[in-house]
This record gives structure tokens, sequence and C-alpha cells, in this order.
């Protein structure tokens, strides 16, 4: 019998709980390690995204200090780059390197590039999409419907379809975006050779959390579907 919030199929989520928990413990340790590093260009994070945007001709995004940590991303609605007082006032490695790969985003947006276009658009859908995508499984699963609980959990189901498709798209989005950093850090002398591998090691930290993200999502979507079948 199903019980809600454990079932047999919920072991297939413990290797991507695992596997997430361990990259938020990489990005984490990394940022930490590298944060002590001071750039050799003496430059905070909000003043390298701001030199990379001017030498690309970008002069329509702001930047802006918010709280939290790591809580850095760029919004394309505003075209606004939003920074973590850590990553806005640190002139460390870490800072420089999140700073270029939010600006890496802006570079996408500003080039039209595809991936970040259509994650953008269908955002706001996905978010709705996920959120009643579990009730209106629940439901059909827990409440003997005749005619009915088949199409709530099916419904459910292709909601939640929308999120994993959100988590694949995004890995290219966030890549392309870390590989642009890179480009803008090294090509133009932004940071000392010998910072560049710990600026990469930032970024390759923090891409992990999305690939995490996105095997969760797939394999939660694998259990829903072994889950309806179990009820035929």
């Amino acid at each position: 019998m199903f019980m809600f919030g454990w079932d047999p199929t919920f072991i297939l989520l413990v290797p991507a709980m695992f596997f997430a928990m361990w990259a938020q413990w990489k990005v984490q340790r990394t940022y930490a390690e590298m944060s002590r590093v001071r750039a050799a260009n003496g430059m905070t994070g909000a003043a390298m995204a701001a030199d990379i945007m001017r030498r690309n001709g970008v002069t329509d995004v702001q930047i802006e200090e918010v709280g939290g940590m790591l809580s850095d991303h760029y919004d394309p609605r505003t075209k606004t780059v939003h920074l973590s007082s850590g990553i806005a006032r640190g002139d460390s490695v870490a800072s420089i390197a999140v700073a270029a790969h939010e600006v890496g985003h802006v570079l996408q947006h500003a080039q039209g590039y595809p991936a970040l276009a259509l994650r953008s658009g269908i955002a706001p859908v996905v978010s709705i999409c996920s959120t009643a995508a579990f009730p209106l499984f629940f439901i059909g699963l827990f409440f003997n419907i005749p005619g009915l609980s088949k199409t709530l959990m099916d419904l459910g189901i292709l909601l939640f379809s929308g999120a994993v498709v959100f988590h694949l798209i995004t890995l290219p989005v966030e890549f392309d975006a870390s590989k642009r950093a890179l480009v803008q850090l090294t090509e133009n002398g932004s940071i000392a050779p010998q910072e560049v591998a710990g600026a990469k090691k930032v970024l390759d930290a923090a891409a992990l959390t999305y690939v995490a993200a996105a095997a969760m999502a797939a394999l939660q979507l694998l259990r829903l579907v072994m889950i309806r079948d179990s009820r035929r």
C-alpha cells in the first residue's frame, strides 16, 4: 500500500538525493575556498560584471545587489543582474567567477541564445504546472473516483513533465553561460593565468547543482509513472 511521501519507488530518489547533497556541499566548499583567494586585479564581482558588459557593448542592463548567499541570477525580463552582497562586494576569484557567469546570461540574452529565450518563455507556465502536478496526481492516487482517478494521475504526470523539460533546458543554458564567462575572463586578461583554474573550479562546482536538480526531476517523473502503472 502506498503512503503519502513514501512507497517502494521512493528508493529511486535516493541516489539523486545524495548527489544533490554532495553537489551542494561541493559548491559551498569550493566557493569558501576560492573566496579566500584575492584576485590579482583587485576588482569586485560587481566591477567585473560591469567591465565585461562594457567591453561587449551592453549598456541597458543594471546591476543590483541583493541579500542571501549565492542568490545571484540574471532576470531577462527586467534586464537586471542580481548579485548577492558577497559576490558584488567581494574581490576574490570566486566573486569574479560567479559575477562573470551571470553576465554570461546577459550575453546570451543580447545575442539571442535560443535556449535562454525558451527557458525564460516557459518559466511562468512551468511554475504553475509544477505546483499543480503533485496535488492532482495524489488526488487521483488516493481517492478512487471512477473514470477520473487515472485521468488526474495522467494529468499530474503530464504537468510534471514540463518541470523535467525545464531542468533539461537549463543545463545547456548554464553550461554555456559558464563557458562564456571563462572566455571573457581569459581572452582579455581579466584574471591572471594562475587564477583560471580556480575560476573554472567554482563554475564547474556550481554546474553540478543543476545536473543534480535535473536528475532528481527525471527520477521523480519515473517514480510517478511507476506508481500510476502499479494501480492498473
